[in-house]
């Protein structure tokens, strides 16, 4: 993900750094291929579509490299034939690789896939909307954190530009219906992008959904995780298939909102009887820092998992809890429960048992607690707010 904080390039290497190339053919530099292997390709006739995915640009190495997003599994899932077209920096410029994917966006409508459709990150999605501009077969772009002149941190006198080119770029999408993510915190969105974009595609004409902050989904690289994945990938799937109607769901799903039935059932079934968060409270000493600590606590974290902890009893300083996480997003990570014992530290909940993940939990004034997770190797880090559950 850090690999993402640095997709966006400034706006001069964006455009002229094609010179670098010109000893080599760009399109040996820009190639087109299946994002999960040749296997997962259904062909033009019994897919539903081809969507192709074009990732960011970063100054210091090969965005080429990097992971296709989570997201793009849910269109494979849905029948989509799902292609990446990888570009090497020496020859990546807006204007060569937006005519590069346009190209390929017409080679796959003429081998017959019914639908053609563009996603891209930060730099990706910059020249997937400049390809709709340049073609008539492009059925639908979606893009994420749209950026290609640099960050608010290393190219402020020019990061501006990713706000004052997108609006042109707009303007040229000759026909597909447009999708756009921009979100909080991100330093390559200046910000107040929202309601232009909206406005421009509405006079243009095109049939369009704009996310624009969503909760929870912060920073450039918001799209390359488990919760962009639980709450947008329906939306996404739909939006690829068919113009939006007022008929369908919304497109922020409320996971994550409430726990799910299988958390609440299969995870914590005492907390779903009541018996958790009432016997809690009685266990906890009147006068036990503890005790506010008591009940079913519950949230979820950046990468999909919903996570609750359920604060049984506390004896003096010390405190006991299940811990539990909800099915991750592969099929090796399912339902996890365990048994923690933790101490209150400077009015802090911590478990921090040998050879186990540490947890810390700290009361906010608004009655919810954060909470952070702490691998025990110290290679990782998950934070986030936890509500109670009554």
């Amino acid at each position: 993900m850090m690999r993402t904080l640095r997709n966006a390039m400034f706006g001069l290497i964006a455009t002229v750094g094609g010179l670098m190339a010109a000893a080599q053919p760009a399109t040996a530099q820009i190639v087109l291929k299946p994002a999960y292997g040749e296997a997962s390709m259904l062909g033009a006739g019994k897919a539903r579509g081809a969507v192709v995915w074009s990732h960011g640009r970063s100054v210091e190495s090969e965005d080429s490299e990097s992971p296709t997003p989570l997201y793009m599994k849910s269109l494979r899932e849905a029948g989509w034939d799902v292609y990446r077209m990888d570009r090497m920096r020496v020859s990546d410029t807006l204007p060569n690789s937006a005519r590069a994917l346009a190209g390929y966006a017409d080679s796959l409508k003429s081998k017959g896939y019914r639908q053609v459709v563009l996603t891209g990150q930060s730099f990706g999605a910059f020249i997937s909307l400049m390809a709709a501009g340049q073609t008539d077969r492009v059925d639908a772009v979606i893009g994420t954190a749209p950026a290609a002149y640099g960050n608010f941190t290393e190219a402020y006198d020019s990061y501006r530009e990713n706000a004052a080119q997108l609006w042109p770029i707009l303007r040229n999408v000759r026909q597909s219906r447009v999708m756009l993510f921009f979100f909080h915190g991100d330093d390559f969105d200046p910000g107040g992008r929202g309601e232009p974009a909206r406005s421009t595609l509405a006079q243009r004409g095109l049939n369009h959904l704009v996310i624009d902050q969503p909760a929870l989904l912060t920073g450039h690289g918001a799209a390359n995780t488990g919760l962009f994945v639980r709450r947008f990938a329906g939306c996404i799937v739909r939006f690829a298939e068919a113009p939006t109607s007022p008929n369908d769901p919304p497109c922020d799903d409320s996971w994550g909102r409430t726990p799910s039935a299988e958390l609440m059932q299969a995870a914590v079934p005492s907390a779903a009887s009541g018996s958790a968060t009432g016997s809690a409270t009685g266990a906890a000493d009147a006068a036990s820092p503890a005790r506010s600590y008591t009940g079913l606590w519950y949230g979820s974290y950046i990468n999909g998992r919903e996570v609750a902890l359920a604060v049984e009893k506390a004896e003096g300083d010390t405190v006991y809890a299940d811990y539990v996480l909800g099915a991750g997003m592969e099929a090796d990570q399912p339902f996890e429960r365990v048994r923690r014992k933790g101490r209150i530290e400077d009015g802090e909940l911590v478990f921090d048992e040998k050879g186990r993940n540490v947890l810390r939990y700290r009361l906010r004034p608004d009655g919810r607690v954060a909470a952070t997770w702490l691998d025990k190797a110290g290679k990782g880090r998950l934070e986030t707010v936890l509500r109670k559950v009554n």
